[in-house]
């Protein structure tokens, strides 16, 4: 069954074409893990459609380039760093920032970390901080952003980065693997609760991307990297930028009526069960 919404009422298209669809004048976003790859792809290209950024990563990491590249676009950017493994002080670092910045209304979880271990390898603490990172950070602030985007009456756009481990799992990444599938139905059960607020939760989900997380695990890099493009259907990894219009679409009134899903931008990984086509003979053209 298919209905409409009354003229200018909550879940209509803006008026004055597509550009309007995507647009994000008067937003305010926060972006966290914001430094470098996808983070500042996300932030930038946020600001590109016209929101102004709060950049978030630790303390002590440069967000001096990505704000540079921010208010290039004319949009206004500040920068305020937090380790996000702090969970106790997630909700005085929101209500800061509520006082400093104004009402938020986008939020994109996308600060991750990861260690390659195997599994009995990994310790308490190391369990702890990818968890803490990538999962507890995720829930919490978006509890105390959402309690904020309540009170403040904002149509808000809260959206989560997974990533394909949260689908498929890889060895020597259990905690990773665990905090991605965690993250991917804790956005589904906040989509739920903050639908009646119109509040969407949604994730994206990349895939392999050149981004410096993994360029410290200790593998044999080029034989790696090799196999792995082979097991991508594209053949490559993506860009960052690849991946950031699925954040704007979800942070955007395009996506005003998606919630509880998610976009998977992986060149194709999940698709293929086996990587069988280059075992296959040549296409026969009919043309």
């Amino acid at each position: 069954m298919t209905g409409t919404s009354a003229p200018g009422g909550r879940g209509t298209a803006p008026a004055g074409g597509l550009g309007a669809t995507f647009a994000l004048t008067d937003r305010t976003a926060l972006v966290t893990g914001a430094a470098g790859g996808l983070g500042r792809a996300f932030a930038v290209a946020l600001a590109a459609a016209g929101a102004d950024v709060v950049l978030t990563d630790r303390p002590g990491v440069d967000l001096t380039a990505t704000s540079a590249l921010v208010e290039a676009t004319g949009r206004t950017s500040w920068i305020r760093p937090f380790d996000l493994a702090d969970t106790a002080g997630l909700a005085g670092y929101v209500d800061e920032l509520r006082a400093d910045v104004g009402p938020l209304h986008i939020l994109v979880n996308n600060a991750g970390t990861a260690a390659l271990e195997r599994f009995n390898e990994v310790t308490v603490a190391s369990w702890r901080r990818v968890l803490a990172v990538n999962l507890d950070a995720v829930f919490f602030l978006s509890q105390r952003i959402a309690e904020h985007m309540i009170a403040d009456r904002v149509p808000g756009r809260i959206i989560a980065v997974t990533s394909k481990n949260a689908h498929v799992a890889e060895a020597g990444l259990a905690h990773y693997n665990a905090s991605k599938a965690g993250v991917d139905l804790l956005v589904q059960s906040l989509a739920v609760e903050l639908a009646p607020h119109d509040i969407t939760v949604n994730a994206v989900a990349p895939g392999m991307v050149e981004t410096p997380i993994d360029g410290e695990f200790p593998l044999d890099r080029e034989p790696f990297e090799a196999a792995y493009r082979e097991r991508i259907p594209l053949g490559r990894y993506a860009d960052p930028n690849e991946c950031a219009g699925a954040v704007v679409f979800l942070a955007s009134p395009a996506a005003s009526y998606v919630t509880g899903t998610r976009i998977v931008v992986d060149g194709g990984v999940l698709a293929d069960q086996m990587p069988r086509m280059r075992y296959m003979p040549p296409y026969r053209n009919s043309l």
